[in-house]
């Protein structure tokens, strides 16, 4: 047996990469990051030592469901099928995503 695992896509989901100095960059989260951590103070600069990656995405819940290991070559129709019967796929969500398939037993 194996568990798969699987999300499901829409097309409004948000999939993005920001570095942190364009994010400090930002006059408004400047302004924020200044009166939360060094209120009152004055002549402040905000950097950061190395070129980090924000990931901003859509926060989405995870499946699973378990089949037969000769059916390893029909994953991604089976999770599809899975997610229809479930009555997971809703308005403007067209397909799956495999996340994880696990051998069990």
């Amino acid at each position: 047996m194996i568990k798969v695992s699987y999300t499901v896509m829409c097309q409004n989901d948000v999939s993005k990469e920001v570095s942190l100095n364009e994010i400090l960059k930002n006059e408004k989260i400047m302004k924020a990051i200044k009166s939360e951590f060094a209120s009152g103070l004055r002549n402040l600069a905000l950097s950061a030592k190395e070129e980090t990656l924000i990931y901003i995405s859509t926060q989405k819940e995870v499946f699973e469901f378990n089949t037969s290991k000769n059916d390893f070559a029909d994953l991604l129709e089976l999770a599809e099928e899975d997610a229809k019967k479930h009555k997971r796929s809703k308005k403007d969500c067209d397909g799956v995503e495999l996340i994880d398939i696990i051998t069990i037993d």
